[in-house]
């Protein structure tokens, strides 16, 4: 199992990501987060995961303080949803709106270009070519590295990419949801990176019965890293970006990039929910 996934440009990553969203709140920065955030490039993590609407900017801004000018790193972003309240995730993918999100990112992540620019979902109100368009441009002008979609179909990702190339599909996928097998399965024919979100679905992990809890028993590692560890065995081009706010958490993450699954071990997983 490679440790790393290349993308078309050759620029490598480590497979084991990191989603910043937890980092902070909707009225604050806790204490702390910008120390989390470095520490898990010391561990060798080398994708981070934001968006510009996690708390209207403060992730991204957060992510600056602890990282610029991030060497060795790639930060993605994602535009294309707008927060009216804390409970509120409103799509909204006009392209003058992409657009502007845009530039706000470059500014608060403080630089020229972004690695990666994810649509955060579609907006069934414009037309997914417009989307996608406005992004492209952004690429044609060197605003942005590489173009990303989240929560997309199959068909969605092949419509996508008749306009520009596309890097990245960002899914909620684990162990215990696996709507988006095909997308997945489709994913790894193509040689796209496949981001998954809630990849221990929140402590769901430890629901997926008495076949999880016995594998990280004889492994002698907890359930959420062997849930990390199935994601990564799963598929080569997976990046899995567990987030959390806990530095001791942060550790127990990253301890799954050394968990090794025996074939036996990972069919019984693959089984289990």
């Amino acid at each position: 199992m490679t440790s790393t996934y290349t993308f078309d440009d050759g620029f490598s990553v480590q497979r084991l990501g990191f989603g910043a969203m937890r980092l902070t709140e909707w009225d604050h920065v806790p204490p702390g987060s910008a120390a989390v955030a470095r520490r898990a490039a010391e561990l060798g993590v080398t994708f981070f995961d934001t968006a510009d609407v996690y708390d209207l900017g403060r992730n991204e801004e957060l992510l600056a303080e602890a990282l610029h000018p991030y060497p060795g790193l790639l930060v993605a972003t994602k535009c294309g949803h707008a927060r009216p309240s804390r409970g509120e995730w409103v799509p909204l993918g006009r392209p003058e709106y992409l657009r502007q999100q845009a530039e706000l990112s470059l500014r608060r992540l403080r630089v020229d270009r972004l690695d990666l620019l994810q649509l955060h979902g579609l907006d069934p109100q414009v037309p997914l070519a417009d989307q996608v368009g406005a992004l492209a441009r952004l690429r044609e002008e060197g605003k942005v590295a590489r173009v990303g979609l989240s929560e997309v179909s199959v068909a969605q990702l092949e419509e996508a990419r008749a306009v520009p190339p596309i890097a990245s599909v960002q899914n909620r996928y684990n162990l215990t949801d696996r709507a988006s097998d095909d997308v997945l399965d489709h994913c790894t024919r193509e040689g796209i990176a496949f981001i998954p979100w809630l990849p221990i679905a929140n402590g769901g992990h430890a629901t997926a019965g008495g076949v999880l809890g016995k594998v990280a028993a004889d492994l002698g590692a907890t359930p959420a890293q062997v849930s990390l560890a199935w994601l990564l065995r799963r598929s080569p081009v997976v990046i899995p970006i567990p987030g959390t706010s806990s530095l001791e958490h942060l550790e127990e993450n990253c301890g799954a990039s050394a968990i090794e699954l025996s074939d036996d071990d990972f069919v019984r997983l693959s089984a289990s929910a």
